[in-house]
């Protein structure tokens, strides 16, 4: 088994590349961010809600243009919805691109043009979703500061742990609530095309097994270490705790993070 420290697949002009790092906002900053999660889940549905009811009365499909319009500008000037001004507009832009793409992806799977697995239509999105995230791209003006924070309109600047250098500047970055409460910062980056990885003396493959932790292509067997295989025990555990709680429930809830907490550790 192969794997690579970021994920990446080819583009016209290079390799675009995705950077992932845990940052750290504050508490008034998580309260910005819950904000900006809150408002990109109310406009997903609330396109998702137009589009569906457009369906069950027999209207057009809803253009992105005219979802935009309604869902964004025109409702920011409603008591309803005034508070959707407090955040980034590019967020809110960005989670309509979301449902717009989910709306792609569905269509070119049922016509049979998208292969693979068939794509279900989009969802509501729900405050309980173990995963909440928001988009900033480059006309949002998010910018990676030379005291190594990242700034982000109407949030402000968050300390990053850098585990590696971006290798260019980011056209967008996302920011990612996990179920255990942990936030990070995913960078998307394009190399260049005719970027090479500096030479090496010599290669060696690593296949990952049951018997052994790894085994290396000159033969070297790796003895899967004793902790692992006590995370793995202790995550089984909570998977087990997990699957018998009931939906809905602050226990599952709670179990829900500890089985994320255990994923990191196995």
């Amino acid at each position: 088994m192969f794997f690579k420290s970021a994920m990446h697949r080819w583009h016209a002009v290079g390799v675009v590349l995705r950077y992932n790092y845990r940052v750290y906002p504050t508490p008034g900053q998580r309260r910005s961010l819950a904000k900006a999660f809150g408002c990109a889940r109310v406009v997903f549905n609330d396109g998702l809600r137009a589009r569906q009811t457009a369906r069950e009365n027999n209207q057009p499909y809803v253009s992105d243009g005219d979802l935009s319009k309604h869902i964004i500008t025109q409702a920011k000037t409603t008591a309803e919805r005034a508070w959707l001004g407090e955040v980034s507009s590019v967020v809110l832009q960005q989670a309509l691109a979301d449902l717009n793409a989910a709306y792609r992806n569905f269509f070119a799977s049922v016509t049979g043009k998208r292969k693979g697995r068939t794509v279900a239509p989009p969802r509501f999105r729900s405050r309980k979703d173990n995963r909440q995230a928001i988009r900033f791209t480059k006309n949002s003006r998010f910018a990676v500061l030379d005291n190594g924070r990242l700034r982000l309109p109407k949030i402000g600047d968050l300390p990053v742990r850098w585990s590696r250098r971006l290798p260019s500047d980011p056209s967008s970055v996302t920011i990612i609530k996990d179920a255990a409460g942990r936030y990070f910062a995913s960078f998307v980056v394009t190399t260049a095309e005719d970027e090479t990885l500096p030479p090496v003396e010599s290669e060696i493959g690593i296949d990952l097994g049951l018997t052994h932790f790894a085994v290396l292509s000159d033969g070297t067997k790796v003895t899967a270490p004793k902790f692992l295989r006590r995370a793995a025990r202790k995550l089984r555990r909570l998977q087990q705790t997990l699957s018998r709680k009931i939906k809905g429930s602050n226990r599952r809830q709670k179990a829900v993070v500890k089985v994320a907490r255990g994923t990191c550790s196995a």
